[in-house]
């Protein structure tokens, strides 16, 4: 008897982040050390690149791969950057800025309290992409962001 096929993998989500990297070897040490990432395959290209691999921090599924130019795939130092972020929920903010600091990531911006109510700092990993580092650390109500965005702009203040 045939099992179904689940459209949507066990465990995946529906959207799943993919990154490219110069050097995605590197990068998966990195993760590891950086943010606990579990690797949970890796598929070689000839000549030891990674074609493919994936990964886990926490509930959250990744994928990454070498860049690969001619395959349209580029990386952010050759792209001169990336428009993308990755926001990562943690346990605490201030000791997971720290840990990806001492892994090599470069801080963008410390860790502060923002007034959406979460505590939130900023770091470039090695590869180009940037981790936005949160501790959820007051419910505040929707209805207030733009009210308080507003007055912090006002005065002089900067958004994350």
């Amino acid at each position: 008897m045939n099992t179904p096929v689940k459209p949507i993998p066990e465990g995946y989500q529906s959207v799943t982040p993919y990154l490219t990297v110069d050097d995605a070897t590197a990068a998966l040490a990195f993760y590891r050390q950086a943010f606990g990432a579990i690797e949970t395959m890796r598929l070689l290209m000839p000549g030891g690149k990674i074609g493919h691999a994936e990964f886990t921090i926490g509930v959250s599924h990744f994928m990454i791969s070498d860049a690969y130019p001619n395959a349209g795939s580029a990386s952010p130092s050759k792209l001169g950057g990336t428009p993308v972020k990755l926001h990562m929920y943690l346990n605490d903010v201030d000791t997971g800025f720290a840990q990806a600091v001492a892994a090599g990531a470069t801080p963008v911006m410390e860790p502060a309290d923002q007034f959406w109510g979460d505590r939130m700092g900023v770091v470039s990993d090695p590869f180009g992409h940037q981790w936005m580092l949160a501790t959820h650390i007051a419910d505040v109500d929707g209805s207030e962001f733009q009210a308080k965005m507003d007055a912090l702009l006002a005065a002089g203040g900067d958004c994350a």
